[in-house]
């Protein structure tokens, strides 16, 4: 298993490829490009999703004093995807490596046929053996359209590429049972089956906990692509010669098992590349149906709607508690759904004067979460 071929994606945070400085790390650079030339080499293929171009930025420009407006962020990522790029450039080219710049949007991803135009694109730039170097474009993203954060991205760029595992490189050996920095006792989680509300919990948010590292976004990332048959790792990245004893099953880490029946093309999609436009909460019975009987939501399981959104919009579909049961493409915009809910089917048509079918989320476009 440890030889067979691989689509591999690797996530490099900012803090990887500056070593924690406020400068590029060409030598810690240059040790991820040897990695990546030695998984070519065993035969895998690999996509490289890089922070850094804000950060780039700053560094090309001196360091100068600009007020912290997504405008001057902009204008930072706009000046530092040039010196990032070059940078990889550069260093690829002493092992005779191309590589191509991929910038995307969530907007990007967000309509089906925009989606598989992305997909193409990877799978031809990475079938001339090129390495794609993939960053959200920050030089036009604004707050509606962008990804959030490069593990995110990361987790939806190994969906495109239809990738066999993801490997999230951060400041710790992976999700430990609590705290290393404060607690001695914490153990490494070296394999999880299944992302529970207790995984969750053990990653912290941002601002506390492992969160610091950014764990659960990593956790969260690792929600959307073990959920397309994607294997993902936590790791270390403080020393890169060790990412091709990853991919061999090897090495200190922590790993999330894909799901042996992995979602089809289509719902994939729909976790992968949405961001949802609005929430349909439901009433106990309806959360009944959609988890045990494998049924479709029926306007008469609709409590409440919130957001505005078109039909064939991407909502969340929630719990009277708020807890996300399942994300969705509704066959009716927002206001329709207002006035049908808690009607029977055979009600619809009398209520709008038409009708888009019997139910407000069909099972074909809906994904358990």
């Amino acid at each position: 298993m440890a030889n067979k071929s691989k689509t591999v994606v690797i996530k490099l945070g900012t803090s990887m490829l500056t070593s924690g400085t406020r400068y590029l790390d060409s030598s810690r650079m240059i040790e991820l490009v040897r990695a990546v030339k030695a998984l070519r080499d065993a035969g895998h293929q690999v996509l490289v999703v890089s922070s850094g171009a804000i950060a780039a930025g700053r560094e090309a420009l001196g360091f100068p004093d600009v007020p912290r407006t997504v405008a001057h962020k902009q204008m930072l990522a706009s000046v530092g995807q040039t010196s990032l790029m070059m940078r990889w450039q550069q260093l690829f080219a002493i092992y005779r490596i191309s590589v191509g710049q991929v910038l995307l949007t969530q907007a990007d991803l967000e309509e089906r046929e925009r989606f598989l135009n992305a997909r193409d694109a990877l799978e031809a730039i990475v079938g001339q053996h090129i390495v794609p170097i993939v960053n959200e474009n920050d030089a036009v993203a604004t707050r509606e359209i962008k990804f959030g954060d490069n593990d995110n991205l990361s987790a939806r760029v190994a969906v495109l590429a239809d990738a066999d595992m993801l490997i999230l490189l951060t400041d710790q050996q992976g999700l430990f049972t609590a705290d290393p920095r404060s607690c001695p006792d914490a153990k490494l989680i070296r394999e999880v089956r299944e992302i529970t509300p207790e995984i969750h919990a053990l990653a912290g948010d941002s601002k506390s906990g492992l969160g610091t590292g950014g764990m659960s976004t990593k956790i969260q990332a690792a929600e959307i692509a073990t959920r397309s048959g994607i294997e993902v790792i936590i790791a270390s990245g403080d020393n890169p010669a060790l990412i091709p004893d990853l991919v061999a099953g090897k090495g200190d880490c922590t790993r999330f098992c894909p799901e042996t029946t992995p979602l089809e093309a289509r719902k994939a999609w729909i976790l992968a590349g949405q961001k949802p436009d609005g929430i349909i909460t439901v009433d106990a019975g309806a959360e009944n149906a959609l988890r045990n009987r494998g049924a479709s939501l029926l306007p008469s399981g609709i409590t409440a709607v919130s957001g505005e959104f078109m039909r064939g919009a991407d909502v969340i579909i929630a719990a009277g508690d708020g807890r996300e049961i399942a994300r969705g493409l509704s066959r009716y915009d927002s206001r329709a759904l207002d006035r049908i809910k808690r009607h029977g089917s055979d009600e619809i048509e009398g209520i709008l004067g038409y009708e888009n079918g019997s139910v407000a989320v069909h099972r074909d476009d809906m994904v358990l979460m």
